[in-house]
């Protein structure tokens, strides 16, 4: 995939995903808003019915105390609404008949008021209504004024029972569907608190900000101290994001979204630099095979001349070159074949026990050649004491051997120190293999595992390889069940310590 392309296609998802974020909060918002505003109308229409009730609760006490003259037994009830006020019925009325009466009425045609039609009882009638329709009329505005009167001096806990507050509040709510928990307060226009529920607590300002709901009694009066009615929810933001789980899954989804999208690009991008490792592998690996083949070519070529074939000098230096080019394109071909070896998910090993510190030893005893034609020095501390591990002898003598090999390339200009330790720990065994090299730098150390991956050296190019060998040197540890890890410092030198399971010597 060119690089352009790879930078439309990240952009596109990039703004994809912004898109569907953006509309994802404006519908969780829009939705909150919507809950809450629902929520607010409830409440405050059942605290404007509350005071409604209140107020009306109040007029119908004051008005049956005013018209039954403080007796609130049901025949005096009758005899108020059927005599003017200071009137004094006869004291032997029979009440349970005037009860009857007044329950089931009887009409008829009487000529004792003088009389002689219809129409004129009709009309007498009617005016006799209006009198006592007038007569009731006065009666009731006279205590509705008294009541008005009286009422503006009465203090607040005489006028309104807030036991009966909470109670309609309660029956309220519920018809309303609000069963999250409030407390109940009635204060004054400066904030005195008159009243408040028993199980009342004090809250912080910022829950009570947008959770307090007032409502003036009596709002029709003008009082020159009025009363509210004041209601706390609490829980109400908890009660709003509950009311929004079912946007939970769209959440969710909108995060498992943005972790396949991040693994996408990361994908992506890997895959990227994994065929820019591979193109540069074919153009080395094709440099470094035609080499040998040049020089196998030439030589046999030379082979060809009669002259060449008479001096066993040179037959011996011809037969010289074609023995290195050979085996230097037979391990060209193994790193090709290490290479096929990494698409495999198991290699097949051949396990045996060995001892770890002879098969150390024997790989310093031929590799010291490498680097005492350097000056160099090769320093063994192999301290294990139980050494007896499981492993494949061909395999495991490659890891040592691709280490010591990388401290020797990448030394500096001053004379390599490798140091070759071996240790005990519970029950394994800790290879540490130490150099004074160039070391690596932080960000290439989580790297340097990566096929393909070569640590960068600067303007140097002489330093032959494809990036293979610490790759193959970590699949081989982790086939063993083992560890390996990497201790350096750009100029400081470079420690790699691999830890194995080995035989309990129990």
């Amino acid at each position: 995939m060119r690089r352009s392309r790879l930078i439309i296609l990240v952009v596109a998802m990039v703004f994809s995903f912004i898109g569907l974020v953006i509309l994802q909060i404006r519908y969780i918002t829009t939705n909150a808003k919507i809950i809450e505003e629902q929520f607010n109308e409830n409440v405050q229409y059942s605290l404007s019915q509350t005071v409604s009730l209140i107020e009306e609760n109040e007029a119908l006490e004051f008005l049956s105390q005013s018209l039954e003259k403080e007796d609130y037994s049901p025949d005096k009830k009758i005899l108020a609404f059927m005599y003017p006020e200071g009137y004094k019925p006869p004291q032997n009325i029979d009440t349970n008949s005037i009860t009857a009466n007044t329950a089931r009425p009887t009409i008829r045609l009487s000529t004792g008021h003088g009389k002689a039609t219809i129409e004129e009882t009709s009309r007498y009638l009617q005016e006799l209504f209006q009198e006592n329709f007038s007569r009731r009329k006065t009666i009731l505005d006279q205590a509705v004024f008294r009541w008005l009167r009286q009422s503006e001096e009465r203090p607040v806990e005489q006028r309104i029972d807030f036991e009966d507050v909470e109670n309609i509040l309660n029956t309220l709510f519920e018809n309303k569907g609000i069963t999250q928990p409030y407390y109940v307060y009635v204060v004054g226009k400066s904030g005195n608190m008159i009243y408040k529920s028993e199980d009342a607590q004090p809250i912080s300002y910022n829950k009570a900000k947008n959770a307090t709901f007032k409502q003036q009694f009596f709002p029709l009066e003008n009082a020159k101290n009025p009363v509210f009615l004041k209601v706390i929810f609490p829980e109400k933001q908890n009660f709003i994001l509950k009311s929004m789980n079912l946007l939970l899954p769209s959440i969710g989804l909108m995060l498992l979204i943005l972790i396949i999208f991040i693994a996408t690009i990361i994908i992506i991008l890997r895959q990227k630099q994994l065929e820019i490792m591979k193109t540069d592998f074919v153009n080395n690996m094709t440099h470094e095979l035609k080499t040998p083949i040049s020089s196998i070519s030439l030589a046999a070529q030379m082979l060809r001349d009669s002259s060449v074939c008479k001096s066993p000098e040179m037959m011996k230096h011809i037969s010289t070159v074609i023995g290195d080019e050979t085996k230097r394109l037979g391990f060209q071909v193994d790193k090709v074949l290490q290479m096929a070896m990494f698409e495999k998910e198991n290699s097949t090993l051949t396990l045996t026990e060995l001892s770890i510190n002879e098969l150390i030893t024997d790989i310093i005893n031929n590799f010291s050649l490498k680097v005492n034609s350097k000056g160099g020095q090769i320093l063994p501390k192999l301290d294990a004491k139980n050494d007896i591990a499981i492993v494949d002898e061909l395999h495991f003598t490659n890891i040592i051997y691709n280490l010591m090999d990388n401290a020797l390339k990448y030394c500096s200009e001053k004379p390599l120190l490798l140091t070759v330790a071996t240790r005990n720990e519970k029950d394994k065994i800790c290879i540490e293999i130490e150099d004074n090299g160039i070391g690596i730098k932080k960000e290439d150390q989580r790297r340097i595992f990566d096929k393909f991956f070569r640590v960068s050296t600067g303007n140097t190019h002489d330093i032959k390889g494809f990036g293979l060998g610490l790759a193959y040197v970590k699949k081989m540890v982790q086939e063993h069940h083992g560890t390996i890890k990497v201790e350096s410092g750009l100029g400081l030198g470079t420690k790699f310590i691999i830890t194995i399971p080995i035989i309990s010597s129990e």
